[in-house]
């Protein structure tokens, strides 16, 4: 059988003839320039790195990305909003429910705020325990993200791992005041309840149990070849990116810049304690990079360690109702003050008129600022790669949305 009817086919099987056409057809493209279309692809709101929350247009050319535009609003509940029609006290439970990963840090953060604008000082054992509730927050916020992050990359078992140790952080905090997600324990002027009798030993024992379970968790997911090979030199974030958009936290130590407002702008107690701060290192790929990303959180996790060890020794005496205030009614005036959240640099921004509702209250998200330069840093890498970067960032939508 012949295929064409020109004189070189002709003398050609039929194989042969149809790798003639092909090479001729070849042939005639070499000079013609080939466009393809692109795809919009969603990510999101139902998908298991997004869980309902958000949803990410991803554009893409082929497997690559192009742009990425997150969207917003599945999560919104007027947090702002509502602060202007409530009380100073009942904005509290408000900042629960914004980082409630986190909520011990997000009392932390506005209770910080509500005293320095209205000058009260704070009895030193009220302190102690908020440094200390603040960083076993820290740890059990790091163990869920870095967790979830392995069960996002495929890895499942470091996540049942991590949460069985979360738990037993979960269960000191409703031994002490009765809630395991959502607290409102820390109060402008104390907290709501001191802790119990044995509480120094409980957590003395969970910190001799958890420091040799870092180890394990290293072995099971951080030195994992498949792991590493999944988070290195991908999504990298340069210095000047990440200061550029106001990364803040571990996603700018990542980096490599050394900035945590424990240190360098030290509220509370925090400059009593000896603790470091890790940056990262690119040591299995890229500085900035993905794994660099997760390194710090289990870096961040050992220093917290430290920090508390240091802290239960030293708890003094007192009485956490001494500073309460009868009536939180602030002068007229404004302040902003930030604290170290797990996330990053939380502020709040209040307003008052001297009334005892706020006239404004304003939260600063470090989740935001994370979430804003997923664009440029997912840009050129391919789909599968966008669940590796989010993860990477540690988002936290009820803080976004607000």
């Amino acid at each position: 059988m012949t295929i064409l009817n020109d004189p070189v086919s002709a003398k050609l099987g039929d194989r042969a003839q149809l790798s003639y056409i092909a090479s001729q057809a070849a042939d005639a493209r070499l000079n013609v320039e080939l466009e393809t279309e692109g795809m919009t692809l969603n990510i999101g709101p139902q998908h298991p790195s997004t869980h309902g929350v958000l949803r990410l247009e991803v554009m893409t050319d082929g497997e690559i990305v192009s742009q990425i535009r997150p969207h917003l609003g599945y999560l919104h509940r007027c947090f702002e909003k509502h602060s202007e029609n409530v009380t100073y006290e009942q904005v509290i439970p408000f900042t629960d429910r914004c980082d409630y990963l986190a909520s011990m840090n997000s009392n932390f953060g506005y209770v910080v705020a509500m005293e320095e604008l209205m000058e009260i000082k704070i009895p030193e054992r009220v302190e102690y325990i908020r440094v200390i509730m603040g960083e076993l927050n820290r740890i059990a916020s790091h163990l869920l993200a870095l967790g979830v992050y392995g069960l996002d990359i495929g890895a499942f078992t470091p996540f049942l791992y991590m949460l069985r140790d979360r738990e037993r952080i979960l269960d000191m905090f409703e031994y002490t005041c009765g809630a395991r997600l959502l607290y409102n324990y820390m109060w402008v002027g104390g907290v709501s309840h001191d802790l119990p009798k044995d509480f120094e030993t409980i957590c003395t024992d969970f910190l001799d149990y958890f420091e040799p379970q870092i180890k394990e968790y290293n072995n099971l997911l951080s030195f994992n070849k498949i792991f590493v090979e999944r988070t290195a030199d991908v999504g990298v974030i340069p210095a000047d990116v990440a200061v550029s958009y106001g990364v803040s936290g571990p996603n700018l130590r990542a980096s490599g810049v050394k900035w945590d407002v424990r240190k360098d702008e030290p509220y509370s107690i925090y400059e009593k304690f000896d603790f470091d701060v890790p940056t990262g290192t690119g040591e299995f790929g890229t500085l900035g990079d993905c794994y660099d990303r997760y390194w710090v959180r289990m870096l961040e996790i050992e220093e917290s360690v430290k920090i508390l060890r240091q802290a239960l020794k030293e708890v003094p005496s007192g009485d956490v109702h001494q500073a309460l205030p009868k009536k939180i009614r602030p002068p007229k005036g404004s302040v902003y003050r930030r604290t170290e959240s797990p996330r990053g640099d939380l502020g709040y921004y209040i307003i008052s008129d001297g009334t005892p509702v706020p006239s404004r209250v304003k939260m600063r998200s470090p989740a935001f600022t994370a979430l804003s330069c997923l664009d440029e840093v997912s840009r050129g890498w391919m789909i599968s790669d966008v669940i590796a970067i989010l993860g990477s960032l540690d988002i936290v939508l009820g803080e976004i949305d607000r």
